[in-house]
C-alpha cells in the first residue's frame, strides 16, 4: 500500500557571510527546491549596524546578504522567482529600483513593494525572496 503522505525534505540555511538572524527566524529555509529567504535588511555582517549613506546604500547591502544567502544553496540572483520590498518611505522607491536593477539584470521576479510602518533597527528598507534551487531555464 502507498504511503498518504510522502516526506518532504526541509533545510534550515544559514551563512556567516550574512547577518545572523536578530529573532527567532532562519536567513532561509528551502522546501523540495523552493527556498524561502527571510527579509534583509541593510545590515553590515562584520559590524551589525546599519550601513551608512540612506535608503540605496542599505538596499545595496541588503541584497548583498541575500546573495551570500543564495550562495548557501549554490544559488544566484537567476534563481529569484519574487522579491518583496517594503520600505520605509514609498518615495524611496525609484531609488530602490537603482539599486534593485544592478543585482536583477534580466528575466526580473515578480515583485511587491509596500510603504511599512516601521522596519527593524530603524531600517529603510527590508527586501525578502522566494527562489527556486537547481538549474535555471528560461523560455
Amino acid at each position: 500500500m502507498l504511503a498518504r503522505w510522502c516526506k518532504t525534505l526541509r533545510r534550515f540555511l544559514s551563512t556567516d557571510s550574512a547577518p545572523a538572524a536578530i529573532g527567532p527566524y532562519s536567513q532561509a529555509v528551502v522546501v523540495g527546491r523552493t527556498m524561502y529567504i527571510s527579509g534583509q535588511i541593510g545590515l553590515d555582517t562584520i559590524s551589525g549596524q546599519l550601513v551608512e549613506g540612506g535608503v540605496q546604500a542599505q538596499a545595496k547591502q541588503a541584497l548583498t546578504n541575500m546573495g551570500e544567502i543564495l550562495k548557501t544553496a549554490e544559488c544566484d540572483y537567476n534563481n529569484v522567482c519574487k522579491t518583496t520590498v517594503l520600505l520605509a518611505d514609498i518615495n524611496d522607491f525609484n531609488a530602490v529600483n537603482e539599486v534593485y536593477k544592478t543585482f536583477f539584470t534580466s528575466n526580473f521576479p515578480a515583485r511587491a513593494a509596500y510603504q511599512v510602518a516601521a522596519l527593524p533597527r530603524g531600517a529603510l528598507v527590508e527586501i525578502e525572496a522566494v527562489a527556486v534551487t537547481g538549474p535555471i531555464s528560461d523560455q
